[in-house]
């Protein structure tokens, strides 16, 4: 069986200029300054340079362009860490739903690659592998509880659960220290334009029609990214391996009253909502019980919905810059899953 470090110095980042990721190097920066993070990302679609590029120059920080697909280039970036955060995937599902190819390869064949490289080593790093509540389908009355059942609809979730098993039978079979996180909808500032909070508020910016799937009766539970940075930074410090820790922000919320919420926000009128044709296999609700990281890592979110938004419509408002190259016609197409990407 492998062995485990305790000293969790060095980190190994994957996918760390996307959304969750550039957030949680930024959090682990301010929060554990003696922090030293690789991060490798392969600047597709979802990432953003620009997320981090005040770390250019941080000698704490190191950014190595490749693909977690490439088993010798992880091999070779593991050999000194304490730590790999793997938030590298695919995520769009509707993206997923035009294509799904890309999502078999990042999320299924990237995974694999790490989790293969790791147990090559005679001292192996610890794994959280962040993964998403989508796994478990949709649920009408109740909450998800780690050991329920997976039923993915979208073939992104299709593939995170996919890793999911990966890494949790790597820990049983191989002793590999590997955990897996759940969490609910993330949002806060750097998140990519095609998302529902920034896609509103950025077309709202714009003057432009907001569209918003179906009925906008899909309820989704929302939780301030930095409060999902704690949480993973409490995984790191506490988490046990072959555990599942869901992550929740208990702020279960209807699309239609996130939208309104943030145009109300913006003094925006509420006619510019234009109800558009639904995605395929839309969830209609997703709900995390997420009891166990608070009862076994004492974890509980910190942050207050509606300030949380307040805060990331300011943001958004006052870093036009961060995201008017990104907003393409693409990314603000009212159904994303009809384009063929």
């Amino acid at each position: 069986m492998a062995e485990t470090r305790v000293n969790r110095v060095k980190l190994l980042v994957t996918g760390g200029l996307g959304f969750i990721g550039s957030n949680f190097i930024r959090y682990m920066f301010k929060t554990n300054p003696e922090t030293r993070i690789t991060n490798i990302d392969n600047l597709s679609w979802g990432s953003n340079p620009g997320n981090l590029a005040d770390f250019r120059r941080d000698p704490r920080y190191r950014f190595v362009k490749g693909d977690i697909s490439n088993q010798k280039l992880v091999s070779k970036l593991i050999e000194d860490v304490d730590v790999i955060l793997n938030f590298a995937a695919e995520t769009h599902v509707d993206r997923s739903i035009a294509n799904p190819r890309p999502f078999v390869k990042s999320n299924i064949v990237g995974a694999s690659t790490v989790l293969e490289a790791a147990r090559k080593k005679t001292l192996s790093p610890k794994i959280v592998h962040v993964s998403s509540d989508e796994v478990y389908g949709d649920i009408v009355e109740g909450s998800f509880r780690e050991n329920d059942r997976l039923k993915p609809s979208s073939p992104y979730a299709a593939t995170k659960a996919a890793a999911d098993m990966l890494v949790l039978s790597y820990s049983r079979t191989y002793g590999l220290d590997a955990a897996v996180t759940r969490c609910t909808n993330n949002f806060g500032p750097w998140q990519h334009p095609e998302k529902l909070i920034p896609k509103t508020i950025i077309r709202a910016c714009l003057n432009l029609p907001v569209p918003v799937y179906g009925a906008g009766e899909q309820i989704r539970d929302w939780i301030y990214v930095l409060d999902h940075c704690d949480a993973l930074s409490r995984v790191i410090e506490k988490g046990k391996a072959g555990e599942i820790y869901n992550i929740s922000g208990g702020n279960e919320k209807r699309n239609l009253e996130v939208v309104t919420s943030i145009l109300d926000l913006m003094k925006k009128p509420r006619d510019l909502i234009r109800f558009v044709e639904d995605r395929p296999g839309h969830d209609v609700r997703y709900s995390l019980n997420s009891s166990k990281i608070d009862s076994d890592l004492d974890w509980r979110p910190s942050h207050i919905f509606s300030d949380a938004l307040e805060e990331t419509v300011k943001w958004y408002i006052d870093n036009r810059s961060q995201w008017s190259k990104r907003a393409s016609t693409k990314t603000l197409h009212p159904s994303p899953w009809k384009i063929k990407w």
